[in-house]
């Protein structure tokens, strides 16, 4: 008989057919969604409150998953929402249709092939190989080994001219209050042969030789990583009489998106040691909600805080920063993301409102003069609506 944990605020989700295995699901409730290789089942399920994904896996797995998830979530970690699990469907709990997991579909995500150009990722190469290691990075400051860390078991949505990426199957992961550097070692380890494997099943996918296939990406994301860990994790030396140096070395993490949770200075021989706790990657995302209450990735957001600041410069330089706030999302935002929304096929209305930014911006470069929101958008829409343009390689 199976049984239903659910958490609050969701759909019970009793009406769907817990007895039969998910792939002879035929419910209304199923939706059609793109979604990577998984080594499971895996089904989408519409309701009034959103869209779920429902894996299908052993019980103990399950449990692991979705124990994992609820700690990552606790801890501000980039990965999908775990609303619930599903036991007994089968007598045996090891079986691969004895449980089921149910997480909250992430808005506007797609998979790792739809990014790929050819054999490879093309000019998406370095968005994807940042947004990799700023995944890893953010899952060890969360102190999770993930230990199967792959494309495929990675969801992505684009996040101004980047791409956030989010944690999808963590049943092989495990969480501590401090993760060592041997474990981070070997996720790297998992994860360059993981995503070498992957490239391989791509180039033999596309009839590509395999000494044309990008199987390098996951030394570049290791590369990538272990920079952006040592820059977060280093400690700083400064001079006695050198304390603005402090207000330097957090507004650099801060830039690079991460938030500061402690800081200890210890003075000796005349000299200040910075050692910085790094939380996770939402400073600017948690900067625009504390003044507009606008939602938004933590690059979007950036971009969007920008226009703010814009809009304060032009409009309201005499007017407290809450109420410029304020005035801007009345004035600026909101009606800029209702004419989005009247396009039908604009999905994403937030990364679409940065889109637009970065081409007021390119229009005025050009014009080398202000060009207005109202005009760019004209602009913008007759040109077709182009996004960032591909980042150059590095």
């Amino acid at each position: 008989m199976p049984e239903l944990t659910i958490r609050p605020g969701h759909p019970d989700f009793l009406d769907l057919p817990w007895d039969e295995p998910l792939e002879d699901w035929d419910t209304a409730r199923l939706v059609d969604l793109p979604q990577g290789i998984s080594r499971h089942v895996v089904r989408f399920v519409s309701y009034r409150e959103g869209i779920y994904a429902v894996k299908q896996l052993p019980e103990p797995a399950a449990l692991r998953d979705y124990g994992a998830l609820r700690t990552l979530e606790e801890r501000h970690a980039p990965a999908v929402t775990a609303v619930g699990y599903v036991t007994g469907r089968d007598p045996d709990p090891t079986a691969e249709n004895a449980a089921a997991l149910v997480t909250r579909y992430l808005d506007h995500a797609f998979s790792y092939r739809e990014l790929l150009e050819g054999p490879g990722f093309g000019a998406n190469r370095t968005r994807l190989l940042d947004a990799f290691a700023s995944l890893l990075v953010e899952l060890h400051l969360a102190g999770c080994f993930w230990g199967d860390c792959s494309l495929s078991n990675t969801l992505y949505r684009w996040d101004a001219d980047g791409i956030e990426t989010h944690m999808v199957d963590a049943e092989t992961a495990s969480i501590h209050d401090v993760i060592s550097d041997g474990r981070r070692e070997e996720d790297l380890e998992i994860m360059t042969e993981n995503v070498a494997g992957g490239m391989g099943d791509i180039a033999a996918e596309r009839g590509v030789d395999l000494d044309d296939a990008d199987l390098e990406l996951g030394l570049d994301i290791a590369g990538r990583y272990r920079g952006l860990w040592k820059e977060l994790s280093a400690v700083w030396v400064v001079g006695g009489n050198e304390q603005y140096k402090i207000a330097e070395r957090i507004a650099r993490i801060n830039d690079l998106g991460f938030n500061v949770e402690d800081l200890t200075v210890a003075s000796t021989g005349g000299k200040l040691s910075l050692n910085v706790r790094v939380g996770g990657r939402s400073f600017h995302a948690n900067r625009l909600k504390e003044l507009t209450g606008v939602e938004a990735g933590e690059r979007q957001a950036s971009t969007i805080l920008d226009d703010l600041y814009y809009y304060t410069a032009k409009y309201a330089t005499d007017t407290p920063s809450t109420v410029a706030a304020i005035r801007w999302r009345i004035d600026a935002f909101e009606p800029v993301l209702e004419r989005l929304r009247a396009i039908p096929d604009v999905v994403d209305p937030v990364q679409s409102y940065c889109d637009l930014l970065n081409h007021r911006y390119n229009l005025s470069a050009e014009a080398q003069q202000d060009v207005g929101t109202d005009a760019a958008f004209d602009d913008w829409v007759r040109e077709g609506r182009p996004g960032y343009d591909p980042s150059p390689e590095s």
